[in-house]
């Protein structure tokens, strides 16, 4: 059965191998899985996933938010699978012809994750980035376009903003895993912040989230393990 720390993904977003399993060490048996980006994937290799795994049983998250033609993504998801995490991410902007190919090939137990609306933009950025009065004013309505791009595709579930979360289960059902970053627990939020669009753990699963991905508020805690605890407890309640 799914633990309410088992809803946590902890990003490592941290250039070091030792720093990044500084924290799998303190946050082992804490949070559900880790989540390795470009930063750290890309200094230290594929090599960082396995001393993760051997360091317990936390699942692993590959968020390398593939993003090329559709015959790149192809290969590099089949590359990242062979590692076995548990999740990988892609791009939704090459459609679903890419998306498809990539789920038809796909040859394990790997998910592909899609993304939707990264949580940094607003409608100021849509806007500037050229996108249509409709989905710039109505960001909601842009996420849910992709979401059913990427399930129609075959993509096991995606990533989107807590905002957006429960629209898109309502719409497109709960069997679509939905990852949620941009969470704040109300304790931690600070002006300033480069997400745009948070929510707190517990709004975030009661719209609908399977995992949300909180990185600063934990990271940054003079005890992350308690820290962790926390966000637990608040997803309890929520549950």
């Amino acid at each position: 059965m799914k633990e309410p720390k088992d809803y946590i993904i902890f990003p490592l977003d941290l250039p070091t191998y030792n720093e990044a399993m500084s924290y799998v060490e303190l946050l082992q048996g804490h949070v559900g899985i880790f989540k390795v980006g470009l930063e750290l994937f890309i200094s230290q290799g594929p090599g960082i996933l396995t001393s993760i795994r051997n360091a317990g049983d936390s699942g692993i998250f590959l968020d390398l938010k593939l993003h090329d033609i559709p015959v790149t993504v192809k290969r590099a998801f089949l590359a990242a699978s062979q590692h076995a995490p548990e999740f990988v991410t892609i791009h939704c902007d090459e459609g679903g012809e890419s998306l498809k190919s990539v789920a038809d090939s796909n040859p394990g137990n790997t998910k592909i994750l899609a993304i939707t609306v990264l949580t940094s933009l607003d409608k100021r950025k849509l806007r500037e980035l050229g996108y249509d009065e409709h989905f710039s004013e109505d960001i909601s309505a842009l996420a849910l376009l992709k979401a059913r791009i990427a399930k129609e595709a075959g993509c096991h579930g995606i990533v989107c903003s807590g905002h957006e979360v429960g629209m898109i289960k309502k719409e497109l059902g709960n069997e679509l895993i939905a990852v949620t970053p941009g969470i704040r627990p109300e304790w931690s939020v600070v002006n300033q912040d480069d997400q745009k669009r948070i929510v707190t753990p517990s709004e975030a699963v009661l719209n609908g989230s399977d995992y949300v991905v909180i990185g600063r508020p934990i990271r940054d805690a003079k005890n992350p393990a308690d820290a962790a605890k926390i966000v637990a407890e608040e997803i309890a309640s929520a549950l």
